[in-house]
């Protein structure tokens, strides 16, 4: 299925909003990732010259497999036919430069190779999405530890969210925000994003 677009969470895990100094939000936070960002296991993470500071985040994505809009909760995840693991590859000088001035931040969020995904794994092959432990390691470092349990809005909701404002297609994919512990990606590392019960996904740092 092709990917039409990324519609990405942010501020989704209380311990990240913490360590970004943001106030926990009263709605799922959106934001688009162009398909042109998309990566896999294995393709390397380019920085382009000029960037700073770039940081990784684990996620667990959803994959659409039906579309449908103004979908109700209880239906929500009849529309998901597969998962994954996600890194939302934020230029985080960028996106902070952005904020600090009111400007939006897509570009901090949608260069290319910033959206590597994972193998995708049928839904009714994955234990439970609401209890999936989510790490993440940088050359073997430990970097990030949390559970989807722990989502402030959990799958179903982000989807009638979703839903309600923008159509979902099949292929779509939704990022459902990361945990805390986001921190720096420089050239020559290597990340490992693991979602349990679905899979690692694994890609190299370069320069463009």
């Amino acid at each position: 299925m092709r990917c039409g677009k990324i519609v990405c969470v942010g501020q989704n895990y209380r311990e990240h909003i913490r360590e970004m100094r943001s106030d926990e939000p009263a709605e799922p936070v959106l934001f688009l990732k162009p398909s042109t960002s998309l990566i896999s296991d294995g393709e390397a993470i380019l920085i382009p010259e000029g960037i700073g500071t770039v940081h990784h985040e684990v996620e667990l994505a959803l994959i659409v497999g039906k579309g449908g809009r103004d979908i109700a909760e209880k239906d929500a995840l009849s529309h998901i036919s597969q998962v994954s693991v996600f890194n939302d590859v934020t230029a985080r000088d960028v996106q902070s430069a952005a904020r600090k001035a009111g400007l939006p931040w897509a570009l901090a969020k949608g260069m290319d190779t910033f959206a590597p995904l994972g193998e995708r794994v049928p839904l009714d092959r994955v234990p439970d999405i609401h209890s999936l432990d989510l790490e993440l390691r940088v050359n073997g470092e430990f970097r990030q530890k949390g559970n989807t349990a722990q989502m402030i809005f959990p799958p179903e909701r982000l989807i009638a969210h979703i839903s309600r404002f923008m159509t979902l297609e099949p292929g779509d994919i939704i990022a459902t925000g990361t945990p805390s512990g986001v921190g720096p990606l420089r050239p020559g590392d290597v990340v490992e994003a693991t979602v349990h019960g679905v899979g690692t996904l694994r890609n190299p740092v370069r320069m463009r």
